[in-house]
This record gives structure tokens, C-alpha cells and sequence, in this order.
């Protein structure tokens, strides 16, 4: 794999979207105010001690995302971690430790729950994609149907998952498809595009906006949805031609197609996939498998706060 997509870390930029997701968090459950029931009934100065348990078996993630939460709350809050982001984990594991304020605990409980819930199951089904097609060189790779303002968030969750990142948004990466085709053929100054000129058009405007804008060198992936589309555009070298919706047959067909015309090429299966499809496809050979369910269709994992 010669060329990929920026792949997500938990870093700077992460660590800031964590930040402005918790505030938002805070503002929906405080309004401006306090954690009533909790005032009422728990004397201040308090001290208690708590663990984060799961209660089902999956990959943990969230954590380092839950200790960024609290720093980013103020709260009187140590945070001890017994795992690390990305650790398989049967039911009843303890992932984390917290000890300090009572009144502090119960104010961030569902918030943090929320959090390394939400992650965990972004983990936890990604893996089960990754797993599933061990015996092949095909990677697994996410897509930007996610939660907005979570993007970075599940895209690190996929990468703890085993995963990889496809384009982080729309200023990272150059994917045509058919409705950019559509609305460049509807543009009167130029002609109806092609497959094939479309990517050559896209190739030319990288190179003239340098130095002021992407660099040259940024992806070029193109969507396809037959055989005669992607034998059209194998000659313009895309780096990535994107099989979408494509049968099973049909993308062992297309691998052979590529082989033979362009084998530098890479080819990304998308559509349809599920666990009991996805490692057919991946010993089509294709390099690629991008799945929307990794980050829409997760459910969360069921974590606890268990008082001590």
C-alpha cells in the first residue's frame, strides 16, 4: 500500500474536538446550573472511589478521550487506567479506576460512560470487520458517515479497532463520484467529462494551484459502478478506483480487469458489505474495504460505573 490517507492518532487536533464535544456535553446536561440531586444528597467534601467496568465483552476505547473530559470539566478526579485504547476485554474487566470528589464522580458518570461507550462500540465493531479478513492482505477502512463533530473521535476508535482511515474530510483527499461527474457535465465551459478525463482534469488542477493549495501529490480515487466504467478509467492512473456496490463476482472481475490494464492501481470495495460477505470480497484482491457500519450502525458497549 504506496499511498494512503492521513491515518488518525490520539493527538493534538483530537484531543481539541474532545474538548469541544465535552463542553457541549456539559452544557446539555448542567445548563449553566448544577447537578441537583446530587447537591441535595451528598454532603461536600465527600470522597468516593469508582471503577469503570464492562459489561459485555469487546475492544475498550475512550479512555485517554475520558481523561481529556475531565481535565477539560475541572473536576477533583484521579484517573486511573488498567487497560490502553484498543484492548480486547471479556464482561466484567475493569478498565479504569477514578477516585476523589463524590459530588464530582456522579456529575461526570453518564458523561463518561456516554464517551467510552460510544468509542468502545466503534472498536469493538471494527475489529470484528479486521479479524474477519486476517487471512488476506485487504485492510478495512472507514467512511465520513459518522457522528457529526465525533469524526475524530471514531476515526481513532477505528484505528484502535485494527481499521484505517479513509479521507478524514472533504481537504484531504480528492474521491469523484457520480454526482461530481453529473455537475461537471452540466457545466457549459467544458465538456461532458469522462471517467478518464475527469481524473486527468483533477490531476491537472492540483498541479496548477501549487504552491498556494494541496499538494500534488494528494489522492486521487474515483468512483465506478461497472466494469466498462473502471476499464475506462484504469489507463488515466487514479491511485484509487473505488468498486461501488459492486457484486461479489463483479469484483473479482473488476481485480482481474486491473491486473491486466493498470496493476499499480489500488481498488476499494464499498457497498453491501457485512460480516458474513466481508472476507469473500477480501480474497477477491482487492486492497481496500470501506464500511459506513463501522461508525453508523455500532451499538454501544454496555460500560458501568461500579462504586466502591
Amino acid at each position: 500500500m504506496a499511498k494512503d490517507f492521513t491515518q488518525s492518532e490520539w493527538d493534538e487536533a483530537t484531543q481539541h474536538d474532545c474538548r469541544r464535544l465535552v463542553q457541549l456535553w456539559v452544557q446539555e446536561d448542567l445548563h449553566g446550573q448544577h447537578d441537583w440531586t446530587t447537591r441535595a444528597l451528598v454532603a461536600p467534601g465527600t470522597h468516593g472511589q469508582a471503577s469503570i467496568v464492562n459489561r459485555a465483552p469487546g475492544g475498550i476505547c475512550g479512555l485517554l478521550a475520558a481523561e481529556v473530559a475531565t481535565d477539560e470539566m475541572a473536576l477533583e478526579i484521579t484517573w486511573t487506567r488498567k487497560v490502553s485504547d484498543g484492548t480486547t476485554v471479556s464482561a466484567g474487566t475493569t478498565v479504569a479506576q477514578l477516585s476523589g470528589q463524590a459530588c464530582d464522580l456522579l456529575t461526570a458518570e453518564r458523561l463518561l460512560l456516554n464517551l467510552i461507550g460510544r468509542m468502545s462500540a466503534v472498536a469493538t465493531t471494527t475489529r470484528q470487520y479486521a479479524d474477519a479478513i486476517l487471512p488476506t492482505n485487504a485492510a478495512i477502512y472507514d467512511t465520513r458517515k459518522m457522528l457529526p463533530g465525533w469524526r475524530r473521535l471514531e476515526k481513532y476508535a477505528v484505528r484502535c479497532g485494527g481499521g484505517r482511515n479513509h479521507r478524514t474530510g472533504l481537504f484531504d483527499g480528492i474521491l469523484i463520484k457520480d454526482n461530481h461527474l453529473a455537475m461537471a457535465a452540466a457545466d457549459q465551459e467544458h465538456e461532458p467529462e469522462n471517467f478518464f478525463g475527469a481524473v486527468a482534469r483533477c490531476r491537472e488542477f492540483l498541479d496548477q494551484i501549487q504552491p498556494n493549495g494541496p499538494p500534488s501529490t494528494m489522492i486521487v480515487e474515483i468512483e465506478v459502478d461497472t466494469l466498462d466504467q473502471l476499464r475506462a478509467v484504469l489507463p488515466a492512473n487514479p491511485d484509487i478506483v473505488l468498486l461501488d456496490n459492486m457484486s461479489i463476482d463483479e469484483i473479482r472481475q473488476a481485480v482481474v480487469l486491473r491486473d491486466a490494464l493498470n496493476p499499480d492501481v489500488e481498488l476499494e470495495s464499498s457497498g453491501g458489505i457485512q460480516l458474513d460477505n466481508v472476507l469473500a470480497i477480501a480474497e477477491s484482491g482487492v486492497e481496500r474495504i470501506s464500511i459506513g457500519a463501522l461508525t453508523h450502525s455500532a451499538t454501544n458497549l454496555d460500560v458501568a460505573m461500579d462504586w466502591q
